[in-house]
């Protein structure tokens, strides 16, 4: 799943070990979800975008999968 969460980190002016404090994660937590190597769960999800004051929509995008798509 695709997310803008480096690029809301990084219009704050933090490191991803200040954010990772502020949403209570590790660092390599907050790496894992930018790079797109791990999926938050849906508390997680809710904590960053309660974090940049956005919905969970505007953060994280989920594009479906053709093979999955009823034709």
């Amino acid at each position: 799943m695709d997310n803008k969460v480096e690029q809301l980190r990084r219009e704050r002016g933090l490191n991803q070990e200040e954010f990772a404090k502020a949403i209570r994660v590790s660092r390599q937590t907050v790496s894992s979800i930018e790079n797109g190597k791990y999926n938050p769960s849906l508390e997680l999800a809710f904590a960053i975008a309660d974090f940049f004051e956005k919905s969970i929509e505007e953060i994280f995008i989920y594009e479906r999968r053709k093979e999955n798509e009823k034709k």
